[in-house]
């Protein structure tokens, strides 16, 4: 990066100061596309790119896509298999210590193996390297350990918890990361020194003087300034972005009908990547129309429940409600469309930081009902733009749901939804604050 000198004169006084040309900052990401960390990346990448910074985008799974400002480390035939391989070693690892059981099988990271890209151009070429979700047999513990000992500012949004703990992307109602882990729940047999202690004691190796941790949430903030891992690092918070040109309401009318919705009804919307994950908390959702149908039976034919994601067809055959399953959709402008068609966006999800599809809903106008847990609560402001139900307590979700989907102030929630993604969310909002951040980690360092 060039460093040029620049002089300002103020109240008589010439100061001389130095300014960065040309900042090169590189994302790092598993996927370019699949799962809520990479649309909250790319997302991010297009933001700053929009705010003029050179940026670019390294990934191990690419898109089928064509973009000269993404590159994979999966460049031919060889190493996509190898690649694949690093996968299913960490899970066979996994697995291993976990006595060839599946149970938790994805709700934990080791990172024993992955692809040292320390040396790539891309990285060589960078003044940031910003890391953003690298698990499953991309970057392991020694090649993280690698990036942050090149002397760079490394810049880390955590869209887990993994960052900081042992081997969980969630912790539950795990403390251990608060000490220094081991006796992991997610294990078959834990104990004080088992997968989780050890790969806990291998992240502390990491040069954290160079690291800047990012959390999506305040919620995920607060939990990263309590665990011993990152004890005396910087830790922070901003949320991802989102295109408020772009999500936007549409007519409802007209978007019912590309559906093939029912105009008559009041049509709720749960949407998960995989449906029947037990975190997604969809097993809430049906105790919660359970109890609105024996409340009140009439609600039965003036509600239909639409399920957006893979296995939904599977699922929606437990619905009490008439149920209307979308499958999976990729394509993000049949998915505005969609937050557009429906009444309510209802996320009983147990455990999450800042859900991209909360953000993606209310931008579109629809309101919100989700349990008081991780960084929902910051996004629905209670009996405003909809409604923060307390955990796990199917009664108040359908509390919840039953008040803002038959209010008389229906429209007031509706357009604080949409008013609270434009000051909070806003693209060139987010993307100046990590600018900000890019900038200040670079003038420390010539400083």
């Amino acid at each position: 990066m060039k460093r040029k000198k620049y002089y300002l004169c103020i109240k008589g006084w010439i100061v001389a100061y130095e300014k960065s040309d040309d900042m090169k900052v590189l994302f790092i990401n598993t996927y370019e596309s699949r799962g809520g960390a990479a649309i909250a990346c790319r997302r991010l990448v297009k933001a700053v790119s929009k705010a003029g910074t050179d940026v670019h985008l390294l990934v191990r799974v690419p898109y089928c896509g064509v973009d000269r400002n993404v590159s994979s480390v999966s460049f031919s035939r060889f190493t996509r298999v190898l690649n694949f391989v690093r996968f299913a070693w960490e899970r066979f690892v996994i697995c291993f210590y976990n006595r060839f059981s599946r149970r938790n099988l994805f709700s934990v990271s080791i990172a024993n193996t992955g692809t040292d890209i320390s040396k790539l151009k891309e990285v060589q070429e960078a003044d940031v390297i910003h890391l953003h979700w690298v698990n499953q047999g991309f970057l392991s513990v020694t090649d993280i350990k690698k990036l942050t000992d090149l002397g760079k500012p490394v810049v880390w949004t955590m869209h887990d918890m993994w960052p900081f703990t042992g081997i969980c992307h969630y912790a539950g109602q795990c403390c251990g990361f608060e000490k220094k882990c081991g006796s992991c729940p997610f294990l078959v047999n834990p104990h004080e020194r088992d997968l989780s202690a050890k790969v806990f004691t291998r992240k502390e190796q990491w040069n954290f003087t160079n690291i800047s941790f990012i959390a999506c949430s305040r919620w995920l903030r607060d939990c990263a300034r309590r665990s011993t891992l990152l004890q005396h690092s910087y830790i922070s918070d901003i949320p991802n972005p989102i295109d408020t040109n772009f999500w936007k309401p549409q007519n409802k009318k007209q978007a019912r009908k590309l559906f093939g919705f029912p105009e008559d009804r009041k049509l709720l919307l749960f949407v998960a990547d995989n449906v029947s994950d037990i975190r997604k908390g969809i097993v809430y959702l049906y105790e919660a129309l359970e109890v609105l149908a024996s409340k009140n039976a009439d609600l039965i034919e003036k509600t239909s429940l639409v399920i957006l994601g893979k296995r939904s067809k599977d699922i929606s055959l437990k619905s009490p409600f008439h149920t209307i399953p979308i499958g999976y959709l990729s394509d993000a402008k049949q998915i505005c469309r969609l937050y557009s068609a429906v009444d309510l966006f209802v996320t009983p999800s147990l455990e999450d930081n800042l859900p991209n599809t909360i953000m993606e809903a209310m931008a579109c106008g629809c309101p919100a009902v989700g349990f008081r847990i991780g960084g929902i609560p910051e996004m629905i402001d209670h009996n405003k733009n909809g409604y923060i139900a307390e955990s796990r307590s199917a009664i108040d979700l359908a509390q919840g749901i039953e008040q803002i989907l038959f209010s008389e102030n229906y429209f007031y929630y509706s357009t604080q939804a949409r008013l609270k993604v434009e000051q909070s969310y806003a693209e060139q909002y987010i993307s100046r604050q990590y600018i900000d951040l890019y900038q200040k980690l670079l003038n420390s360092k010539y400083e």
